[in-house]
């Protein structure tokens, strides 16, 4: 398990922020070497990241990046508007005016926040989804400039295409193949014009986003509970792109809501210091959070977002800040009980390395388990059609359908998530953290970790090609093995590694996408001690088996 900080949880000092000004130069000097492959474009689960001084988000990046969504656009005969959307991170502004210039230049019609605004990640899949309601052609998609909860220096690139939600592998295989062919060209292939001669087409028109997201609420999340409960709420955005949408929130619905840290720094200098000694917007962290966390017993209820807002942290009086994985089966159960227009067959999405305790409340509700691999594109389908009422990912990212069982956003909704923390709190007179408590009393309380352990490229290739048949034991932590999947139950999907399960416990391994790592899950419904086997175990088998394979 990683060591933890001695700066862990305390406010970050000078030494550690940013130089704004020089990672804006690098941005525009730097020319990424294609032949190295971290300085290629690469699409993981959530876009190309990366950072401008480390030659891996660069302007060559985005012109390459953004013409080759536009190559893509004309492909598939994608020719409505697009609507780009950025957070507060210090590289995505200027990686939004490349992309703005390169747009423009290829004729698109592109729809930004006005007066240069933010935009979280949801507001964008929703605006998609509204503007093709009802439409079979001249079709909307969307571009967002985030790096998410990623550290100050990153930037972030990715794209929704006109179901709302991230990009398939498909798309995403097809736009960084081709992004790196034009890279490798120098970018001879790119479209551009100056910003001056960009907007000069009439390409780019300023939209407020704010208000359409904020009336639509209402038709997601039971605003007039909240608001007739008289909660006292407390926010902190962590100087992300939610930060301008509180205090409308609290106009249009007359609600209590307190913007607890209203500062927009692209330093990130306000933050407290992560696990690993590194400034982390990630709203899941008992350290990053540590300031809110702090003011638990000044409101009835307080939660977080990362700068994209597609990630919720909830604080309560009762817990503090509440485990992800804990929130989403109480969010689940609340929900079921309380949406009686969604379809009866609709689906309740997890990833494979979210909790257990999602499977027991989801059966013991006779409702059925969509269990898929990592990445929240696995649940655009089911969200977009209603087959599948919620999805949500184990680290603190989650959607569902309106109140009529439509579709709300195909991408994760930290500020709904916030929101609905804040309904099951009025209409249950309990918070999140109590509800919690209720499920772990009668369905056990279980113990859950995730551990990196270093792995080599080459380990990591075989990890994802593992097949049940790598695994020799019979045996968990002394409990027989129910199953060895390397392919997800839900979907079939491959989850590029290995989940065996237990009746009492489970842990999956899979190749980290970006460190010579490979990441073990696990959880045990027995204890502490149980799980520690677990993980031995577990650390044991993949080893094994990785060895088995080479030979």
């Amino acid at each position: 398990m990683s060591s933890i900080s001695p700066r862990a949880g305390k406010p970050a000092t000078q030494d550690m922020l940013i130089d704004v000004a020089r990672l804006e130069r690098e941005y525009l000097a730097r020319r990424p070497d294609v032949d190295v492959p971290a300085e290629r474009v690469s699409f993981g689960t959530s876009g190309h990241r990366g950072s401008s001084l480390a030659g891996s988000f660069n302007e060559a990046h985005i012109l390459a990046i953004t013409q080759a969504i536009c190559e893509h656009r004309r492909a598939h005969a994608i020719d409505g508007p697009l609507y780009l959307g950025k957070d507060t991170h210090a590289l995505s502004a200027p990686a939004q005016r490349t992309a703005l210039e390169v747009l423009a230049a290829n004729g698109v019609d592109t729809i930004i926040q006005r007066a240069d605004g933010v935009t979280p990640t949801p507001v964008i899949s929703r605006a998609i989804l509204a503007y093709n309601r009802g439409r079979r052609e001249h079709l909307a998609d969307g571009i967002v400039v985030t790096p998410s909860h990623n550290p100050p220096p990153d930037g972030g690139f990715k794209y929704n295409p006109p179901n709302g939600g991230p990009a398939d592998s498909d798309v995403t295989r097809s736009v960084q193949d081709r992004a790196n062919e034009l890279l490798r060209a120098g970018n001879s292939g790119a479209r551009r014009l100056t910003l001056e001669a960009a907007r000069a087409t009439g390409r780019i028109h300023e939209e407020d986003l704010v208000g359409p997201y904020v009336d639509d609420l209402a038709n997601v999340v039971d605003m007039g509970a909240i608001r007739g409960a008289g909660l006292a709420l407390g926010v902190d955005p962590l100087g992300g792109a939610s930060v301008g949408y509180w205090e409308p929130i609290n106009a249009r619905y007359g609600l209590d809501i307190d913007v607890v840290n209203p500062r927009v720094d692209p330093t990130f200098g306000f933050m407290t210091v992560d696990h690993d000694g590194q400034i982390r917007m990630d709203c899941s962290s008992p350290y990053a959070m540590a300031r809110l966390v702090s003011l638990k017993d000044r409101y009835r209820l307080a939660f977080a977002n990362d700068p994209d807002s597609d990630r919720h942290g909830i604080v309560t009086p009762s817990v503090g800040l509440m485990n992800p994985n804990h929130y989403l089966a109480v969010a689940i159960r609340y929900l079921l009980a309380h949406r009686p227009r969604w379809p009866a067959r609709a689906a309740v999405g997890k990833t494979l390395v979210s909790s257990s305790m999602i499977d027991r409340v989801v059966r013991d509700l006779g409702r059925e388990l969509y269990e898929v691999p990592v990445g929240f594109k696995w649940f655009v389908a089911g969200l977009f059609d209603g087959s599948c009422c919620f999805g949500g990912e184990e680290s603190a990212g989650a959607s569902f359908l309106r109140f009529d069982g439509g579709v709300w956003t195909t991408d994760k909704d930290g500020l709904i998530m916030d929101l609905l923390a804040a309904e099951i709190t009025a209409v249950t007179g309990r918070d999140p953290g109590e509800h919690y408590r209720e499920l772990a009393a009668k369905f056990g309380a279980p113990c859950y970790t995730r551990i990196d352990a270093a792995a080599t490229p080459e380990q990591k290739a075989r990890l994802a090609k593992l097949s049940p048949a790598s695994v020799a034991a019979a045996t968990l932590a002394g409990d027989k093995i129910e199953a060895k999947l390397t392919t997800a139950p839900g979907n079939g999907a491959a989850i590029g590694g290995l989940k065996v399960t237990t009746a009492r416990g489970w842990f999956a391994a899979r190749p980290s996408g970006t460190e010579n790592i490979y990441k073990i899950y696990a959880e045990s419904f027995v204890s502490d001690a149980h799980l520690a086997a677990i993980v031995r175990e577990a650390q044991a088998m993949v080893d094994a088996a990785l060895q088995e394979t080479k030979k």
